[in-house]
């Protein structure tokens, strides 16, 4: 595919209004081409123009053709795969393997959702028949389903540059709901965003719908991010990265004169707990697969687990030699961008200054941009005292945490802030102690692993990637997996229809065949 650096509005290729940029080789510190453009608020304004348009006729679309519309981007994500992999690894310093590996989740991702779609269950289709007879008033017919929201804009994100950007599960079950996208691609890596945004547009057009079902933008600055945010035609944003550039969109999106849902996955260090008998029985095997998953993609990945909290006494010795060997044994690596090791090694000094003690360190760096692996050690008594120790470090390092008893670890663990996911090794004489921590672990996350590790995650219909904040701004939802559509419906009731008018979800002969809630009763008819 032909990288033209264009930006996707709707079906056309718009040049750039508000300059250009270059990708950059993090591994080599060199830009190279094409020039990508930069648009401004016309552009924003026209994609939102052509996805309000579009909204309509396309949240109208039967199931079957929906689905068939995922299924079209699935089939052009495999077939551009490699290039897409090659692309992105020269704009992240990511292995072509591993980019590989994540188009093939983007695409089992769309399909996943064209199965979700296909099913129907997302619509929640809710039938209360008349009751004319009933006393001491008669009930009138009542129908629900949800529709989608509306036009939706989405941030890329940077550090999964495929399956959490263009083509990602925002994209995927925002396109299932029925809502338009308007995509905001990160400039991290804007190659391989041109790659899936062209694959997404070809799909639009051979599905035959509108072609503002949706368009890729790109800005400099935050100007561009801050027109779709208040854009009056937008009805919800979805963002992955910081904790302040999450609640600045959060904040400004509730200052519209029409506030607008913001659905944010920011921070999380992803705490895991080794329990006593855990810890003696397999203790270092425990140290070395933390450290082991902890070191992916460079530290760079929002479930990385990045603090270990273990009691000290038998087995702490060799949970800490474990991590030790693995971190002084892990060569420097180039991380995603230059703001990023920047603030990365920003935060290293941080923990430095707050208490923390090196313990160990991987290879210094041979590269301006890559990241050298570290592992520091606190005292628990210290981590209660200084908050600012279990605060996200976003690259490849890691916080050990000796703890004096069962009765501080339950402090430390009430110290957390809203967490994506925790984590508890256990053994059966562990479980006691696990069930007076599993409560307050249930308030803090949207996940609880026992005996593995947080990261990789699956997606399926009950992945939850989510939590209290500051992990996102609202935990009732998750961005990750099958329930992630429910971000981007309302319901709607319908009440005394005649069946030629009523949406085919909800008509008596049931069309489509859909398992339906009548009466309070789940039913087919």
């Amino acid at each position: 595919m032909n990288l033209t650096g264009n930006l996707l509005i709707g079906a056309q290729d718009m040049r750039a209004t508000a300059g250009t940029m270059q990708a950059l080789n993090p591994a080599t510190n060199l830009y190279f081409a094409p020039d990508f453009a930069f648009g401004g608020i016309e552009e924003v304004d026209r994609a939102a123009q052509l996805a309000d348009e579009a909204f309509d006729s396309y949240n109208d679309t039967s199931l079957p053709v929906r689905a068939a519309f995922l299924e079209r981007i699935a089939d052009g994500l495999d077939a551009n795969a490699a290039a897409l992999a090659q692309r992105a690894a020269l704009e992240t310093g990511l292995p072509a393997a591993q980019l590989e590996a994540e188009a093939a989740k983007a695409a089992t991702q769309f399909r996943q959702f064209a199965t979700v779609v296909r099913q129907g269950r997302f619509r929640q289709a809710t039938i209360d028949p008349a009751q004319p007879e009933r006393q001491p008033r008669p009930r009138m017919d009542h129908r629900m389903q949800k529709i989608g929201l509306g036009p939706i804009a989405i941030f890329g994100a940077s550090n999964f540059p495929i399956s959490y950007s263009v083509a990602g599960g925002d994209t995927a079950s925002a396109l299932a709901a029925g809502c338009p996208v308007i995509l905001k691609a990160h400039n991290a890596h804007p190659g391989a965003s041109e790659i899936m945004g062209r694959v997404i547009q070809q799909a639009v057009k051979d599905s035959g719908l509108h072609e503002g079902v949706f368009s890729l933008l790109r800005g400099d600055g935050n100007a561009i991010g801050e027109a779709l945010v208040d854009h009056p035609l937008v009805k919800g944003v979805t963002f992955t990265g910081s904790e302040a550039g999450g609640m600045a969109l959060f904040r400004r999106a509730q200052q519209r004169p029409d506030p607008i849902p913001v659905f944010t996955e920011m921070t999380s260090v992803n705490p895991t707990f080794v329990l006593p008998t855990a810890l003696v029985s397999r203790g270092s095997e425990i140290g070395d697969g933390f450290a082991e998953r902890m070191l992916v993609n460079v530290g760079q990945a929002c479930l990385k687990p990045a603090i270990l909290l273990a009691i000290d006494g038998l087995g702490y010795s060799e949970l800490k030699e474990a991590l030790i060997a693995r971190i002084n044994a892990m060569p420097s690596r180039t991380m995603l961008t230059p703001g990023i090791n920047m603030a990365y090694r920003k935060n290293v000094a941080r923990q430095l200054a707050a208490g923390a003690k090196k313990i160990a360190a991987g290879g210094h760096p041979h590269s301006e941009w890559d990241g050298q692996s570290y592992l520091f050690e606190v005292d628990g008594s210290r981590l209660l005292e200084e908050p600012a120790l279990s605060e996200e470090v976003f690259g490849p390092a890691a916080l050990l945490v000796r703890v004096r008893d069962d009765e501080q670890l339950i402090a430390l663990a009430r110290q957390f802030r809203g967490q994506l996911s925790a984590t508890m090794h256990i053994e059966r004489a562990d479980h006691a102690l696990a069930a007076r921590l599993l409560p307050v672990l249930q308030r803090r996350t949207g996940r609880i692993v026992i005996n593995a590790f947080a990261h990789p995650q699956e997606v399926s219909y009950a992945s939850i990637h989510g939590g209290p904040f500051p992990a996102s701004s609202d935990s009732r939802f998750t961005s990750v997996g099958m329930s992630a559509i429910e971000r981007f419906l309302r319901p709607v009731c319908y009440q005394g229809f005649p069946d030629a008018l009523l949406p085919e979800a909800l008509r008596h002969d049931n069309p489509s065949g859909l398992w339906r809630l009548v009466d309070g009763e789940p039913s087919k008819a």
